[in-house]
């Protein structure tokens, strides 16, 4: 704790820690010591070999990763719902209003409840509730990546709903790949960015009985269209590797990427002799 570092840019931009200025440590400094368990929900805290985080294993049953969990899936990149942002889901959360995603298709079942909030009133929670109801259809897409899911972002996410196409045939592939054996986990792990790590992840989010229940809980809730490939045949860029880079001014990062990928491009991070 307390310790000086050197510490230079790496490859693009990210910081690498050259060494440790030990003759600058404060006297009586002391190693940290991760915790063994979350101090949020007391689930078990580990910390993978190889990798530098150590997380809480208890998901949605956890409060902390529940706010957080939530804040994500009512983001830009995922339902977008308008009216709904951080303190909000703070509040929810807080006063058990919210529990789940779905809680949130669930919410004008409270109408008289939120709209007596301070704050409120019974025309703001009317455009909550139409905000709402304007997501209860999403591309599947986005129903992924709304998930939360551990190192699955929204190229991911994309990449996953072009190939199993719906959210059902998804689903059906994924209890397959469970056993390592059968053709379904080596179609995944033969996906173009995913691997095994990042199946390891996504087939252990999708084990999890409460994830399981929440996804069952949605459905019952929502409409999640299938995966449409678009037309790119008229498009001046299918085919063509392209690169985002300073600052956009109409749009995010994230959004010119979606964007250039609808018209059929492949939006790489660094330039390169392809790009």
């Amino acid at each position: 704790q307390g310790d000086t570092v050197i510490i230079q840019r790496a490859g693009d931009v990210i910081p690498q820690v050259v060494s440790v200025v030990v003759e600058k440590r404060p006297s009586g400094s002391q190693p940290y010591v991760f915790p063994d368990t979350c101090p949020e929900c007391g689930s078990h805290a580990e910390r993978k070999d190889g990798e530098a985080a150590t997380r809480c294993t208890g998901g949605l049953v956890c409060p902390a990763q529940r706010v957080e969990r939530l804040k994500h899936f009512v983001s830009r990149g995922a339902f977008d719902i308008e009216g709904l942002g951080a303190r909000h889901i703070e509040a929810f959360c807080k006063e058990g209003i919210v529990k789940t995603p779905a809680d949130i298709f669930r919410l004008r079942d409270r109408a008289d409840e939120i709209a007596a909030r301070d704050g409120w009133g019974r025309q703001s929670a009317n455009n909550l509730f139409a905000a709402i109801d304007e997501r209860r259809a999403i591309s599947f897409e986005r129903f992924i990546f709304a998930l939360g899911i551990r190192q699955v972002g929204q190229a991911t996410a994309r990449t996953l709903a072009r190939q199993y196409g719906s959210l059902q045939g998804w689903r059906r592939q994924m209890d397959e790949a469970r056993d390592r054996e059968l053709d379904a986990y080596v179609e995944l792990v033969n996906i173009d960015g995913i691997g095994p790590l990042v199946a390891d992840d996504l087939l252990g989010f999708l084990t999890e009985d409460h994830n399981r229940d929440v996804l069952d809980d949605l459905a019952g809730l929502l409409t999640v269209e299938d995966f449409k490939a678009p037309d790119t045949s008229s498009s001046p860029v299918a085919g063509k590797t392209v690169v985002f880079t300073g600052s956009l001014e109409s749009l995010s990062r994230a959004e010119a990427k979606t964007r250039a990928e609808a018209l059929g491009a492949k939006v790489a991070g660094n330039v390169s002799k392809k790009t």
